[in-house]
């Protein structure tokens, strides 16, 4: 099968080969990928960057966003079977520790992931857990449920807290993630969605996407825009993706009086910042990661399968497998939002 792997460490280090198939084992399924989004965290596989990144064995898969079709099961597997359509659950819990013991997977220390710790989905097959699978309706389309998996991250951040409604949310970095943050937060009933990215495809999609208003934070202060439309309060609910020093800056002084930061932000090195500096105005904190087993993916799957929100804005390109470098490289210039690989 074609697969793109990253075969060395540093900066890109990818290669299209041709690897073998591993059949399912035990507890195993053997998927056709048809289609793989490429996300933030394979961004910093590529450059080398981050805790990730030291992780990787060489060569491995890259990609842990997909949907495709199920074509072997090994033994014991029985919720799902050959023809059903998944995309996966990115974390590969231990389900044995105590945060898996009390219904908190996602926060398992343990946790491995497809694309970093085994071998990931821009191939034309992949063999992984079947716990990791969602199974998807058969007429949904692919494209659509290979996002599932980045669109359950702002599920979980927007309602984590006591969720949005009623309240200002603003959206700072507008990858893919943060536009589907825009949207899901106008779903779940926030009276104000501002969005925060210097680059302006991003900015022309948080628009389409439902954002009331997208600023330029190079050309103006984020900060004054935000309290402006929001009567001098600043914003309730701030949702930090950028994992920038000047974005986390920004993020902290966009925060009202007790309102909620709700980082979901990877950094690619440590930062400094002065947290007391905000000790005035109290804001809470949450750190959101991936999704809630299985709860988050009840709440965002019906998003996609009912047309709730839009996801067009969000793919920029759709890149044929052995292209797949390419991907990258539109990424790092800028020129794309969420591009999906095609297998």
């Amino acid at each position: 099968m074609l697969s793109l792997n990253k075969i060395q460490p540093g900066l890109n280090g990818l290669a299209v080969l041709d690897r073998d198939v591993r059949a399912p084992d035990a507890g195993e399924m053997l998927v056709k990928v048809h289609a793989a989004g490429v996300c933030g965290t394979d961004m910093q596989l590529y450059g080398g960057a981050g805790a990730f990144a030291q992780r990787l064995k060489f060569p491995t898969v890259l990609g842990h966003e997909m949907c495709g079709t199920v074509v072997e099961t090994g033994a014991g597997v029985v919720h799902v079977k050959v023809g059903d359509l998944v995309s996966l659950e990115s974390h590969i819990p231990c389900w044995t520790c105590r945060a898996c013991r009390t219904g908190r997977a996602h926060v398992c220390p343990h946790t491995r992931y497809p694309g970093i710790d085994i071998d990931g989905t821009f191939a034309e097959y992949v063999t992984v857990p079947a716990a990791i699978a969602w199974v998807n309706p058969p007429d949904v389309s692919r494209e659509k449920a290979a996002l599932l998996e980045p669109l359950g991250i702002a599920v979980h951040a927007t309602l984590e807290g006591g969720g949005v409604s009623g309240r200002a949310v603003a959206v700072n970095g507008c990858g893919p993630i943060g536009l589907m943050n825009v949207a899901v937060a106008r779903y779940f009933g926030a009276h104000t969605v501002i969005a925060v990215d210097p680059n302006p495809k991003r900015r022309e999609a948080a628009l389409r996407m439902g954002a009331d208003r997208a600023i330029d934070p190079a050309a103006e202060s984020a900060a004054t825009a935000v309290r402006d439309m929001t009567r001098r309060e600043g914003a309730d609910v701030v949702i930090e993706y950028t994992g920038h020093p000047d974005g986390v800056h920004n993020c902290f002084a966009m925060v009202g009086m007790l309102g909620e930061v709700r980082w979901c932000a990877t950094p690619g090195r440590s930062m400094e910042f002065d947290f007391g500096a905000w000790r005035k105005s109290r804001p809470t904190i949450r750190n959101i990661h991936g999704r809630r087993l299985w709860e988050t993916w009840e709440a965002a799957a019906p998003l996609v399968y009912g047309n709730r929100i839009d996801l067009d804005p969000v793919i920029s390109h759709r890149i044929p497998l052995a292209e797949a470098p390419r991907a990258f490289e539109l990424i790092l210039a800028g020129q794309a939002v969420k591009p999906l690989i095609l297998c």
